[in-house]
């Protein structure tokens, strides 16, 4: 996250502090503020004043291994615009990189590494 830093835990009755959001809230998050700059971005090169936004994401967890999560998206726009605009924006969601990646096929590469300890 570059120089950024975050805080990532699990509530308290699962084990954790509650310090921070969870990585699936993380993951929801992601995918709301992605979908919000990109919508953003979509209207301000049309020269849409669409107004503020705001992108509400819940998800459900995959019950088991092999089924989908599910997430809902609610994108909310403040300005005056027209219902061909708003399903513009709804098509133009979907093409944000967080969404493309939850969307499309995912592969994974995995290590672990021991750390030398200098003594």
């Amino acid at each position: 996250m570059r120089h950024h830093s975050t805080t990532v835990d699990e509530p308290a009755d699962m084990g954790g502090d509650d310090a921070g959001p969870t990585p699936q809230e993380l993951m929801a998050a992601s995918l709301a503020s992605c979908t919000a700059i990109t919508l953003q971005m979509y209207a301000d090169r049309k020269g849409w004043d669409i107004g503020d936004i705001e992108v509400e994401c819940t998800y459900k967890p995959a019950p088991e291994r092999g089924c989908p999560t599910r997430f809902e998206l609610v994108m909310r726009v403040d300005g005056a615009i027209t219902d061909e605009h708003l399903e513009r924006l709804r098509v133009i969601a979907t093409k944000c990189p967080v969404h493309r990646v939850l969307d499309g096929e995912v592969m994974f590469d995995e290590r672990v590494e021991r750390v030398a300890h200098v003594a």
